[in-house]
């Protein structure tokens, strides 16, 4: 197990339009695909070596005051991308995402 704290393993929220959308499907009555939908999910950047469960249990100390509950949490490793700047090769660095599902009517922000 990892000696991290939970700010340790969350860096911070990754807001995207994609992600903003993934929170909001539960608010989305009208598109009759999404009605089933009542979890909301949130996509936090987290640390490389973390697992699921710590990052469950991260989320969930964090947010303690909100009482949420993860339900599930699925993670993407993405690649370090090659860049040019000035005619040298860079690379970006590489981060590791967690999409984090919530229980059903919790919810990190109020509806927007």
């Amino acid at each position: 197990m990892n000696k991290n704290t939970a700010f340790q393993i969350i860096k911070n929220r990754h807001v995207t339009e994609k992600a903003r959308v993934m929170e909001q499907l539960q608010f989305n009555a009208s598109n009759p695909c999404v009605q089933k939908c009542q979890s909301p999910k949130v996509v936090f950047i987290v640390d490389k070596k973390a697992n699921k469960k710590e990052i469950a249990s991260a989320v969930e100390e964090i947010y303690a005051d909100k009482k949420i509950k993860v339900v599930s949490v699925n993670t993407v490793n993405l690649k370090p991308k090659q860049k040019r700047m000035r005619g040298r090769i860079g690379y970006t660095s590489g981060i590791k995402k967690a999409v984090v599902t919530l229980a059903a009517g919790d919810a990190i922000d109020e509806k927007v």
